[in-house]
C-alpha cells in the first residue's frame, strides 16, 4: 500500500493537467464513462481508486463513495463531492454485502495484481441487478504497448518512440507503476467468478498520435479501443 501511495502522491495536479491538456481525449473517455454508468439516479455507487474525482465531477456525486490510496488525490475528490470511505487500497478494505448498485474501476484495475480476489469482493458487495464496471487501457492496445515500452525503456524520450508519441503522453511514473491487464484476462477472471452477462464499449480507436485531434464517439465492442469498458451484470 505504501508503494502505491508513493507512486500517486505528488501527481494529483499533473494527473488533472494531463487530462485538461488532452481535452479531446478526456472528452472521449468521459463519454465512455457516462455510457458505462448509465442512469445513476437514486443509486449507490462505489468508485475504487477514484483518484482526484475528475470524472466524478461531471456526474451527481451525492451517492458516490470512494476508495483511494493517495491522500493528495483523495482530498481533491472529496472537494468534488466524492465521499471517501477509506484511504487505502481495495485489497485492505472490507465491503459490506449487497451494499452498492454500481461498483466501478476507472483505470484502477491496472494497479491491482490479484484481480480475482478483488473482483470477487466487489461482486459480493453488489445488490442483485447491480453491475461491476471495469474501464481501462487494455494491455493489448496501442496505448498499452506505448506505456509498457516506456516502462521497459525507463523513458518516452527514445529513438524507438521517435515520431510515434502524442504531444503530451501520460506521466511515465504513473504508467510505469501500472501492471496492465488485457481485456480477455479481466473477462476470464469474471467468468471464473460466475459472471455470464456482459456488455462492452470502447473509445480511442485512433492511434495515440491522433486521439486528441477531436473527441470520439463510443462504440460497442472491445477489440479496437484504447480505452474499454466491461460492464458485468450481477443477477
Amino acid at each position: 500500500m505504501s508503494e502505491t501511495r508513493q507512486k500517486f502522491d505528488g501527481y494529483a495536479q499533473k494527473y488533472d493537467e494531463w487530462f485538461m491538456t488532452n481535452e479531446h481525449l478526456f472528452t472521449s473517455e468521459l463519454r465512455l464513462f457516462l455510457k458505462a454508468l448509465g442512469d445513476i439516479k437514486g443509486k449507490k455507487l462505489l468508485s475504487v481508486g477514484c483518484g482526484s474525482g475528475l470524472f466524478e465531477s461531471y456526474i451527481d456525486c451525492s451517492g458516490v463513495d470512494g476508495i483511494e490510496p493517495s491522500r493528495d488525490m483523495g482530498a481533491i475528490a472529496e472537494k468534488r463531492g466524492v465521499k471517501i470511505i477509506k484511504y487505502g487500497v481495495i485489497e485492505d478494505v472490507e465491503l459490506p454485502d449487497n451494499e452498492y448498485d454500481i461498483i466501478y474501476f476507472n483505470g484502477s484495475s491496472s494497479y491491482i495484481e490479484d484481480l480475482s480476489s478483488v473482483y470477487e469482493k466487489c461482486l459480493k458487495a453488489l445488490k442483485k441487478g447491480g453491475k461491476l464496471i471495469l474501464l481501462d487501457v487494455p494491455k493489448e492496445s496501442a496505448f498499452g504497448f506505448m506505456y509498457l515500452l516506456g516502462k521497459a525503456l525507463g523513458t518516452y524520450d527514445h529513438e524507438y518512440l521517435d515520431g510515434a508519441m502524442p504531444g503530451l503522453p501520460y506521466p511515465l511514473p504513473l504508467a510505469s507503476s501500472g501492471i496492465w491487464h488485457s481485456t480477455e484476462e479481466k473477462i476470464n477472471v469474471l467468468k471464473n467468478l460466475g459472471v455470464s452477462e456482459f456488455n462492452f464499449y470502447q473509445t480511442l480507436i485512433k492511434n495515440p498520435m491522433y486521439t486528441n485531434e477531436e473527441p470520439e464517439d463510443v462504440s460497442e465492442g472491445y477489440k479496437s479501443g484504447g480505452y474499454v469498458a466491461i460492464v458485468a451484470a450481477v443477477n
